[in-house]
């Protein structure tokens, strides 16, 4: 795939400058995006490949005008949407109305009956449920898949 996520190489973009003893998160903002998009995760409804790529289908003049963790909010926030945990235009709505990104006391943690297999996910959990993450599984029918391959044009990856 070749979009403008894929910079590696191109031409004009100019030096990689790093910056001496770069922190992590440069505001605390970034910090909440990285636990959410992994918080998010864990509920199971996509896995990693399909998070990276809902970011990649950013398009490129915002893309290119977003921080780092500004597309992986983007991402989620698309996520979210698509897997029907975010109503449309909820987050417009509530920065209309001025309400805050935070509760004004701590949400009553999830009734464990209301949430079947969902449990709250302890630092000590992550890697065991990273390596456990496995691939993205996608049903295709068989109609589907004989139609998309009678119309390749005999390239590999490369469509009509």
């Amino acid at each position: 795939m070749n979009g403008v996520h894929d910079m590696g190489g191109m031409h004009g973009m100019g030096p990689v400058v790093r910056e001496p003893d770069e922190p992590i998160f440069h505001h605390e903002w970034e910090r909440r995006v990285l636990a959410l998009t992994l918080a998010c995760g864990a509920l199971r409804r996509w896995n990693l490949d399909m998070s990276r790529h809902t970011r990649e289908l950013m398009p490129a003049a915002g893309y290119l005008a977003s921080s780092y963790y500004e597309r992986w909010l983007w991402g989620l926030e698309r996520l979210l949407a698509t897997h029907g945990l975010l109503a449309p235009g909820e987050i417009e709505r509530r920065m209309a109305a001025g309400e805050s990104a935070a509760p004004a006391a701590p949400a009553a943690p999830l009734a464990p009956a209301a949430t079947p297999g969902l449990a709250p996910l302890r630092a000590a959990a992550v890697p065991a449920l990273v390596r456990a993450a496995g691939h993205a599984r996608v049903r295709v029918d068989a109609a589907s898949r004989t139609s998309r391959s009678s119309t390749m044009n005999g390239s590999v990856g490369s469509w009509p």
